[in-house]
């Protein structure tokens, strides 16, 4: 008997085009749930796409009808003990700061639910745009167990009432909801969101590379300061950041009333 061996899907698909990376979970038939293997897919993908001087934004999204649900709950009750869940949201948790520690910016792509990790992912993603058809919700305390880790990334995107009314009902919200609340940048008609997502992330991908790089990596920092401090790291980055080729190309552009060319030296 002849063994045929079976194709398998990549965990996550990739595409770049004009400057921007296409990242795509890819378990439709699980709603893309985070499982070990998923983690370990969109960790290795990130670390590809942020020594890639090339790249000047991320779209996050998931294949099928939702964005992502969060973990793979199955594969968590089968490991049932705490060194294994210890280890579990270590690495989730590292996956949600390598996000943010990304160069480039990171736009989630909303078409479907969004909940617990999903959510989680949703909050500390960069910018966000979701489909009208879209809902959120922080709803593990349906299954017993409080949303500890989302809730520190939607604690830091929304009021502190309304985080935690979400944390404790658990409750969807739905994307106009999300929209006023500050968890998404943007909703758009389910037709329209590819190309809602594509023109948000053409425009920052439009604008000078470093100066987005380096303009990511200074808002997360002056958050967690004080204001003292917070002024003086700001003070000092747009310091740097004036000497610059970019930002010498920029004014001068500005000052002769002419397009900038962000591709000189």
């Amino acid at each position: 008997m002849t063994n045929i061996a079976v194709a398998t899907e990549p965990m996550v698909l990739r595409h770049d085009a004009d400057g921007i990376a296409h990242l795509t979970m890819n378990r439709p038939h699980q709603y893309n749930a985070l499982s070990e293997e998923m983690l370990d897919a969109l960790d290795r993908e990130l670390t590809t796409v942020e020594s890639d001087p090339s790249l000047r934004v991320v779209i996050l999204a998931g294949a099928g009808k939702a964005f992502c649900p969060g973990h793979d709950l199955k594969q968590m009750r089968s490991q049932y003990h705490q060194d294994y869940y210890d280890t579990l949201f270590k690495r989730c948790s590292q996956l949600m700061l390598h996000l943010l520690q990304l160069p480039q910016p990171v736009i989630a792509k909303v078409q479907g639910i969004a909940t617990a990790a999903g959510c989680q992912l949703v909050a500390t993603a960069d910018l966000a745009v979701a489909s009208s058809e879209a809902r959120f919700a922080v709803s593990g305390i349906n299954v017993g167990l409080f949303c500890a880790t989302p809730g520190v990334a939607l604690s830091r995107n929304i009021p502190r009432k309304r985080a935690l009314e979400m944390l404790l009902t658990g409750d969807f919200i739905d994307a106009q909801t999300a929209a006023s609340w500050g968890l998404i940048n943007r909703v758009a008609r389910p037709e329209d969101l590819d190309a809602t997502t594509l023109d948000l992330a053409q425009k920052i991908a439009a604008k000078p590379p470093s100066a987005v790089r380096t303009g990511k990596q200074l808002f997360y920092r002056q958050l967690e300061a004080g204001l003292s401090k917070a002024y003086a790291d700001a003070g000092a980055t747009m310091a740097c950041n004036m000497m610059t080729p970019e930002a010498a190309e920029g004014i001068d552009a500005f000052i002769e009333k002419r397009r900038p060319d962000w591709k000189k030296p």
